[in-house]
């Protein structure tokens, strides 16, 4: 009994000091390499290591054979500039700033922060991206050792440790722009027998081929992955460097990119672990993670694996490295997203996935999906199915892209992958709904959100500082939030809020007021009167517009006369674009409102801007 006493004593000792001579061994490695690998405009659903309707992608899966596969990852923005600023910044868009696609003016980083690779290169990292930025934000000095088409890790001191970026743009949106020649003329390699078209697109050889071809470019794009690895792999870099390779935001057929349906917001991310530093993750490799990650996590998540502290403004955590558990990382279940302006679109949503819930809050709710974005309608597929809508081709669910919004929608997204069937009105999910629409209004309202006020107005008064002026402005925000909020209710209960709104002094909150009218549409029709004088008279040109829209809404008046007359007083070219959206929603063809309107008359400002001309386009054919 002694002499196995002591046979147990001398293995635990032993065990001690194998455990402590790894650990000594770890203490003394130097700061992991870090690369990022992102691949533009795809989600994870056209993958196969993820979505049984994608294609194989070799490359991608070959990191998952060392590395985690992350079933539960998302862009908090549906678009390129969006979603890179969460990235960069670590922070939600319309609490800096930066949630407006394309920018007119750039807005600074939050109060003291930096953006995340700085903290590498003060640390002693070489930092490299290649090439892609597309912020919305400034970008101070000392964030990049180096930023073009040539950048590369090669180019660091020695054994320095690196970060680096690395961009792949042949999945982009642009390479779906191809003619009807093109696309009789050029084969694909996917075959279209091997997929199934999503539920909520017309099932026309122009989709098929459309989704064979956009696999095509998966499949290309799996292609450079590899030779980024392969380059990795000859610098004897595999053992010392995590490798993250994930989609900058979700996809680009029909109501992807733009839209904060999953297909525009749920990114594969796989994460390679190296040998030497299997130590800094807490769970096994080929595994699978099933906790929620969000781009604001991203920058984070480096920090920690470099050993850097993270500064306490960044409004994500990391989800991988010291202190991060697997149990921890797996119960996380929330995700929130928002889209405002893309290009010259106006929108405003808001989304939170919670578990497999997703509810989503259109403010704007009589803005159709399909609302004419010149660059989205490139798409041979996008034309064809605006086409098919006008001539009554569609059935229900692929004519909803079309048709006004409500304001909540509620989808079971395990069930219902494609969000088609609306759950928010159905009395089995009440609670759910409930639960949901508090959770965003706590986010909405504690970021707080700068969208509660029009773009032209931010540029104007908060841009400098954005949250220092969301701060200044969080209780009216709170206010707008709420006013906003009065579309939920039925109308009766509402109409007094409103009327007292609709004469509030301040601005926007007769803004708001007036939006939830339209909203309600033919049930608010009691209010005409007053929002007829708002048409009128209001002291903002915005408001006017927004009460013309409603009398053409509800088809009490024809908006045309003011909306026309607001355009040309417009100095502004972002008040003359939400102007825009306005005009264009009159035009569409649930409304068919004629405007005319005379190039000579809009301020040369406005005429010039590029959004703008985007719309004039469209409006003067």
């Amino acid at each position: 009994m002694k002499y196995k006493t002591f046979l147990q004593y001398s293995a635990a000792i032993i065990s001690i000091g194998i455990l402590l001579s790894c650990q000594s061994e770890k203490d003394e490695l130097p700061p992991p390499n870090i690369v990022w690998i992102t691949s533009e405009d795809n989600s994870k659903h056209y993958l196969k290591l993820f979505d049984e309707n994608g294609v194989s992608t070799p490359n991608i899966e070959s990191l998952a054979e060392q590395g985690l596969v992350f079933t539960r990852a998302f862009s908090n923005a549906p678009v390129c500039s969006v979603a890179r600023s969460a990235l960069i910044s670590g922070c939600y868009g319309p609490r800096i700033g930066a949630q407006f696609h394309r920018k007119y003016i750039p807005v600074p980083m939050p109060d003291s922060l930096q953006m995340f690779p700085w903290y590498l290169r003060e640390a002693g990292y070489f930092t490299s991206n290649n090439q892609k930025k597309d912020y919305n934000i400034i970008e101070e000095e000392g964030v990049w050792d180096e930023s073009s088409g040539e950048a590369t890790w090669r180019n660091r001191e020695g054994d320095q440790p690196f970060f680096h970026v690395f961009n792949i743009g042949v999945s982009h949106e642009s390479s779906l722009h191809f003619s009807s020649r093109e696309m009789d003329s050029i084969p694909t390699e996917t075959e279209e027998n091997t997929f199934e078209v999503q539920p909520n697109h017309p099932q026309t050889p122009t989709f098929k081929y459309t989704n064979a071809y956009y696999r095509d470019k998966i499949k290309a794009m799996d292609g450079q992955v590899g030779e980024v690895l392969d380059q990795l792999k000859k610098d004897g870099l595999m053992d010392n460097t995590f490798i993250f390779y994930f989609g900058d935001h979700g996809g680009v057929l029909p109501g992807s990119k733009g839209y904060l349906y999953e297909t525009g917001l749920h990114v594969p991310l796989v994460v390679h672990i190296p040998e030497k530093y299997k130590h800094l993750v807490h769970a096994p490799v080929q595994s699978t993670v099933q906790g929620f990650v969000s781009f604001i996590d991203f920058g984070s998540t480096v920090l920690n694996l470099a050993g850097i502290t993270i500064p306490k403004n960044m409004d994500g955590r990391p989800f991988l490295g010291p202190k991060v558990t697997p149990d921890e990382l797996n119960a996380r279940d929330v995700t929130f997203s928002y889209a405002d302006r893309f290009d010259e679109k106006y929108d405003m949503v808001r989304a939170i996935r919670k578990g497999k819930y997703k509810y989503i809050r259109s403010y704007t709710p009589f803005n159709p999906d399909g609302l004419m974005n010149n660059y989205r309608y490139k798409q041979l597929v996008y034309q064809e199915w605006r086409a098919m809508y006008a001539v009554g081709e569609l059935n229900e669910i692929q004519s909803t892209f079309f048709e006004p919004r409500e304001p909540e929608l509620l989808f079971d997204v395990e069930t219902d992958p494609f969000e088609t069937v609306n759950l928010a009105d159905q009395p089995d999910y009440e609670d759910v709904r409930a639960d949901m629409r508090q959770k965003l209004d706590t986010w909405v309202k504690g970021m707080p959100d700068l969208s509660f006020f029009p773009e032209h107005y931010l540029i104007e008064q908060a841009f400098t500082n954005p949250v220092a002026f969301g701060r200044g402005q969080h209780e009216k925000i709170e206010r707008y939030v709420d006013i906003s909020n009065l579309c939920l209710l039925p109308f009766e209960e509402a109409k007094d809020q409103l009327i007292v709104s609709l004469q509030s002094p301040d601005p926007w909150e007769r803004y708001w007021a007036v939006i939830v009218c339209s909203s309600f549409r033919e049930k608010a029709k009691t209010l005409k009167t007053q929002i007829s004088e708002l048409a009128q008279s209001d002291s903002e040109l915005i408001n006017r517009v927004r009460a013309a829209e409603f009398l053409g809404i509800i088809q009490a008046s024809n908006p045309s006369e003011i909306m026309v007359k607001s355009l040309y007083k417009s100095k502004k070219p972002s008040e003359a674009l939400l102007i825009l959206n306005s005009m264009v929603l009159m035009q569409s063809s649930n409304l068919a409102y004629t405007l005319d309107l005379d190039m000579g008359k809009i301020a040369t400002v406005v005429a010039e801007d590029t959004q703008v001309k985007r719309r004039l386009d469209y409006l003067i054919p």
